[in-house]
């Protein structure tokens, strides 16, 4: 299956050319006029790339990013930017804000799929591996988790709370991590709250599947309001 990018960008001629450019490489592309109808289309379906432009009206490159990565679901998802903007200050916002590539307007079309390739690549590269090691698994796979525990929540009352078969020695950081990840929080929104590093977290949520011998944040939180053992 081709892999589908999402194009932002406000000037016509550009968009349908780079559009048909990477269409003809192989490419789905949706396109979108500006950075609020790419949001939208991006709820729709999440797409494999974005590549988007810095000077738009309403909401810029910058602030789009921005929102991007502020929500779980996109936060490990590859973005380019194409800008007329080819100022080092403006790279080094661009990079800062979370971008993977930059790639100053006029450009080579070859370029453009060279760079969406080799950011493909990588992600592809990137394997979930939590329930094994302890590292952090892959974005889309960890937001799905946490929608997964949050309905978990609000069916948390038909639970039955039967005793646990078994004693199992917490820490208290450990029952402090348990309890957040049971409140649906991300790996960094735990860190924060805890004001530890997100290694230490991940550290934490590897030795609760350990001893809780489940082998993902759902089965975790599930084991834990069945036992009674999360606040």
């Amino acid at each position: 299956m081709s892999a589908q990018l999402l194009l932002v960008d406000d000037e016509p001629g550009l968009r349908e050319a780079v559009k048909d450019y990477l269409q003809e490489s192989g490419f789905n592309v949706r396109v979108a006029s500006n950075a609020n109808e790419g949001w939208e289309l991006m709820q729709q379906s999440t797409p494999d790339l974005v590549i988007s432009d810095i000077m738009m009206p309403q909401v810029d490159g910058y602030q789009f990013l921005k929102q991007m990565r502020e929500d779980p679901r996109f936060q490990a998802l590859p973005v380019i930017f194409l800008t007329a903007k080819g100022m080092t200050s403006d790279r080094i916002q661009g990079y800062q804000a979370g971008v993977d590539a930059y790639l100053p307007k006029p450009f080579d079309p070859d370029e453009l799929v060279a760079i969406v390739e080799n950011l493909l690549v990588r992600r592809a590269s990137k394997t979930p591996a939590i329930s094994e090691n302890g590292e952090t698994p892959d974005i889309a796979e960890l937001a799905n988790q946490i929608a997964q525990i949050k309905a978990l929540l609000t069916q948390r009352t038909a639970i039955s709370h039967s005793p646990a078969p078994f004693k199992i020695d917490l820490t208290p950081r450990e029952q402090s991590v348990l309890n957040l990840v049971a409140e649906g929080l991300m790996n960094k929104e735990i860190a924060r709250r805890l004001d530890t590093s997100v290694r230490n977290v991940e550290k934490y949520v590897s030795r609760l599947f350990s001893k809780t011998g489940t082998n993902s944040r759902t089965e975790l939180v599930r084991f834990a309001l069945e036992h009674g053992l999360a606040d």
